[in-house]
């Protein structure tokens, strides 16, 4: 009997588990004894008895490593577990993806058995190092790339987060032989499609088929967690789980998306014909059931975390619509499908049952929940303009580190410990010195290499030790870009190229097909193929698309903002402006950033807004948004770090006009300095196409960056003021 029992590694290894607590176990005629502390064993029975046996017996912890817990489903789990078991030690890895968030984990903060650790499961050195120094006997590996939409874009980084990060944990767990559980989550998907007629669910033992990229590297890791279990006796528990939703989820899925959309009055939009069903699951109910398997799953099984409760996809959105009491006819858009969508997952959640679990929360309840704490959070995740696309195709670059207090910092270094000791526990470790964290590479491939803006941002880059080249391919010629992509193999384009005319917007008025081919057809070209291949691109454009109306007036503070429609039409550079950025809108990829009479400290570049100015005989006066580049050019940069995308305002906020900049500079620059004013109808006279003014609304760009200064503090701080100095050091020469 003892040679069967080892066979059969999970009843083995939950026998010696059980050893370890009692000296004599018995259950009616059916005995275990344990001799001088050694797993010796006389079992009188068949092995059923045994295993219901150690069902009823309860796993304790003592050390939990959960991967992945500032996401969805696993920082609910964490929460919890901090929450109710005071004396189990939760230990968070997670890397900080794009749809993680430290503010998930707020609950767990103050807890003296929390710690939290940045870091990617792929590296096997901080791995091993935590499962030691932690001396972790319990792993919950929640950590994926689980979008599908993104799988079909970018299926490689499914592979390496997957399968390879899965198996650098299952190596970790078998070179220190000290973990006693290891629950690898995984997914409803990997059984593939059910039909749908069906009325028995797919059970845990049914076979893995999996339709999308996604779904396949789950079902791989699977393959490898088995396989640890059955070669190396691992201790290895699984489960699949339906649909899971609830508060801090991120807005790329469905019940989030639908729900920030319509609090801010967007279409629905819905794959096909919107008949796929699908099974949800409240995410406290979900917790609970990561609780129970914790505790009692059996190891070297598989559990089904799902519903018999199903839905329609076109369901849930005029269940949405009921809630924001909105007319399903006009708010629901269809769009295209995926390019493979299983049309009905459905599970057999018997056995999840008879261990104990049971669903608490009706849609009706959970749905309203779910509404009220995005009602009451429509910022926790930022920018999500992206995400709430009807096919939005994150890059799987490093998210924000989203702090406790709401601050966030867009690279990837780990800070020094607070100085507050309730958040000592709340960075990242400083690990011995054979184990490294590697910092994601970055690399920018940047058009525009003569022209202002693309300059100043190779300088930046070499100051910040960024990897960079100019692309040598005109925006016109797709082979050429394609070229340039994959020789330099970037992870960011910028696009600083564009024509703005020779001297000015004039010239545009008498090339309109140049003006055409690069401003609309080239930046199309290059987001497109940036798109191909899964790249943000970062786009300089112009607010010049704007000009002073009866809703915006004059000297009102009430600024354009990213969502309003152009107004301006008064030149032909302006046109072909506002043209392409209104065709980006289709391409998820792309970060538009609003640039407005551009000034820089080098007040010698003709290209200067102020130099311009100042070499004028006569300037109009009136209040304009601008950009100073010496603060906003590096901004640039940490968005395309922060994988930021849609249209930002990209101005300093608040308004200057030409006399309080000239005043300026007479005052630090040159005391002698004098100007005069004409009109707007007097400037008509003496230029060809009429010029935009305006004022652009900058709150968005200032909550994402809270230190951004005002166009006056900034002109004073990254213009007058240096080059006061520069003026002095001359003058004492």
């Amino acid at each position: 009997m003892k040679t069967h029992l080892k066979r059969i590694s999970w009843c083995w290894e939950l026998v010696q588990h059980v050893c370890q607590l009692y000296d004599k176990v018995v259950v009616g005629s059916h005995i275990l004894l344990r001799r001088s502390g050694v797993a010796c064993f006389k079992v009188i029975g068949s092995v059923s008895y045994v295993r219901n046996l150690l069902v009823m017996a309860s796993y304790t912890p003592k050390n939990i490593l959960i991967t992945g817990a500032a996401g969805f489903i696993a920082s609910h789990v964490c929460n919890r577990l901090i929450r109710n078991y005071p004396d189990y030690k939760i230990v968070v890895l997670d890397k900080l993806d794009y749809c993680s968030n430290l503010k998930n984990l707020l609950p767990s903060r103050s807890s003296p058995n929390f710690k939290f650790v940045k870091g990617d499961i792929g590296s096997a050195d901080l791995v091993n190092f935590l499962l030691i120094t932690e001396s972790i006997d319990t792993i919950m590996h929640f950590a994926a790339q689980t979008h599908v939409d993104n799988s079909f874009g970018n299926s490689f980084e499914f592979t390496k987060n997957n399968i390879y990060g899965t198996h650098v944990l299952l190596e970790a767990c078998k070179v220190t032989g000290q973990i006693r559980r290891f629950i690898h989550v995984s997914t409803d998907e990997v059984y593939g499609e059910t039909d749908e007629d069906a009325v028995v669910g797919n059970h845990e033992a049914s076979q893995l088929l999996p339709t999308n990229p996604y779904s396949a590297t789950k079902a791989g890791a699977e393959m490898l967690v088995m396989a640890y279990g059955r070669s190396y006796g691992l201790p290895v528990i699984t489960t699949r789980g339906n649909n899971v939703y609830g508060p801090n989820q991120f807005p790329e899925k469905l019940i989030p998306k639908f729900i920030l959309l319509a609090m801010r009055g967007k279409p629905l939009p819905i794959h096909g014909d919107g008949s796929n069903v699908r099974s949800y699951l409240y995410c406290e109910d979900v917790a609970e059931a990561f609780e129970l398997i914790l505790h009692k799953g059996e190891v070297g099984h598989v559990y089904n975390i799902g519903t018999k409760k199903e839905r329609r996809v076109i369901d849930v959105a005029k269940d949405m619509c009921k809630l924001f009491n909105l007319d399903p006819d006009t708010v629901i858009k269809f769009v295209d499908n995926r390019p493979f969508n299983d049309q009905r997952y459905f599970l057999d959640d018997q056995k999840l049952k008879i261990l104990g679990w049971s669903e608490r929360t009706t849609w009706e309840e959970g749905l309203k929940k779910t509404m009220e704490w995005y009602i009451s959070n429509p910022d926790w995740w930022g920018d999500v303009s992206g995400a709430l696309l009807p096919h939005p195709r994150m890059l799987m670059m490093p998210g924000i580190e989203r702090h406790f207090d709401g601050s966030e910092d867009g690279n990837s270094t780990s800070s020094n410990a607070s100085s507050n000791p309730s958040q000592s526990q709340m960075v990242v470790p400083v690990p011995r010195s054979n184990v490294s964290i590697q910092k994601p590479s970055l690399k920018f491939l940047i058009y525009g290499r003569t022209g202002w803006i693309g300059g100043l941002l190779g300088k930046i880059c070499e100051k910040q030790g960024i990897p960079f080249e100019y692309g040598r391919g005109r925006l016109e010629e797709r082979s050429q870009l394609l070229a340039d992509i994959l020789n330099v193999k970037p992870t960011h384009v910028f696009n600083a190229s564009g024509v703005t005319g020779r001297p000015n917007v004039d010239w545009c008025e008498s090339h309109k097909a140049e003006t055409i081919r690069t401003n609309v057809a080239g930046t199309l070209n290059l987001a497109d193929v940036c798109r191909e291949h899964d790249l943000l691109m970062m786009n300089f454009a112009t607010g010049c698309i704007f000009e002073y109306d009866a809703a915006h007036p004059l000297g009102s503070g009430i600024g354009f903002k990213e969502e309003d429609t152009p107004n301006f039409t008064g030149s032909f550079y302006s046109k072909t402006k506002a043209m392409v950025e209104e065709l980006l809108k289709e391409y998820e990829n792309v970060c538009t950033l609003r640039v407005r009479m551009p000034i820089s400290s080098d007040l010698g570049n003709p290209r200067n807004f102020i130099t311009k100015i100042g070499r004028y005989n006569k300037v109009v006066n009136i209040p304009n948004s601008m950009t100073i580049l010496d603060e906003l050019l590096p901004i640039s940069i940490e968005m395309a770090k922060r994988n930021c995308r849609g249209i930002w305002n990209f101005t300093n906020p608040g308004v200057v006009s030409h006399n309080e900049i000239l005043e300026m500079y007479k005052n630090y620059i040159n005391p002698n300095f004098s100007w005069v004013n004409f009109t707007l109808e007097e400037q008509a006279k003496v230029i060809v196409a009429p010029r935009s003014n305006n004022e652009l609304d900058a709150s968005k760009i200032k909550r994402e960056f809270p230190d951004l200064l005002s166009i006056k503090e900034s002109l004073i701080k990254y213009v007058f003021e240096p080059n006061k100095k520069n003026c002095a050091g001359e003058g004492s020469n």
